[in-house]
């Protein structure tokens, strides 16, 4: 129906999370619409990315030099160690400003269905930097779901064999600001039930 080299286009953005071949007809079209400096701007960020963008050397958060900005800021405190599964979860946790430790980025959570064991993650990492000794409170902010909490569960019991002395957090979980208790599902006031605390 289309050009091949279109099609192709239509074809590869649609590859992307949440687009669907509408919106991949969509968005080729506005591509094909646009100047050519906005274009090949495009085609230059996503080649720029793709060859500069590691992981970094300390924490595998994203970064183009050996280590994060985050990891290079002398300001941080080292003592403490914010564990999350992918690098985009780091960004709503900085926005808070309530945060001024390190970070860990898993790379995932384990998830035996899908063939995602220990060894896949950087787990192992994560232990070799609670083991330098630096460290005294790891917060376990992985994802609310089945396999996150199952991943700070594990990563949880075998600090607490590994170092006794570090303290293991997790992130509160409960209500949201603003809701209603007869909108609030069974699980979740529950945890606000738990995780209940004194004015």
């Amino acid at each position: 129906m289309y050009a091949p080299s279109v099609q192709r286009l239509i074809t590869e953005l649609g590859k992307l999370p949440g687009i669907g071949q509408r919106t991949a007809q969509r968005l080729a079209f506005h591509i094909l619409r646009a100047d050519p400096e906005d274009a090949n701007g495009l085609a230059d960020a996503i080649r720029e990315v793709k060859e500069r963008i590691r992981p970094c050397e300390v924490c595998f958060n994203l970064a183009d030099e050996p280590r994060c900005r985050i990891c290079q800021d002398e300001r941080r405190d080292a003592g403490v160690i914010c564990v999350v599964e992918e690098p985009g979860d780091v960004i709503p946790i900085e926005r808070t400003h309530e945060y001024r430790g390190r970070y860990h980025v898993l790379g995932g959570a384990l998830s035996p269905i899908d063939g995602i064991d220990p060894e896949d993650l950087r787990i192992a990492e994560l232990y070799a930097r609670v083991a330098a000794g630096e460290i005294r409170e790891v917060l376990l902010a992985t994802n609310p779901t089945t396999t996150g909490e199952a991943t700070a569960l594990h990563i949880a019991v075998a600090l607490r064999e590994r170092a006794p002395d570090v303290t293991i957090t997790r992130l509160a979980s409960g209500l949201p600001v603003g809701s209603d208790l007869e909108y609030a599902d069974e699980v979740t006031l529950g945890k606000a039930l738990v995780g209940r605390r004194t004015l």
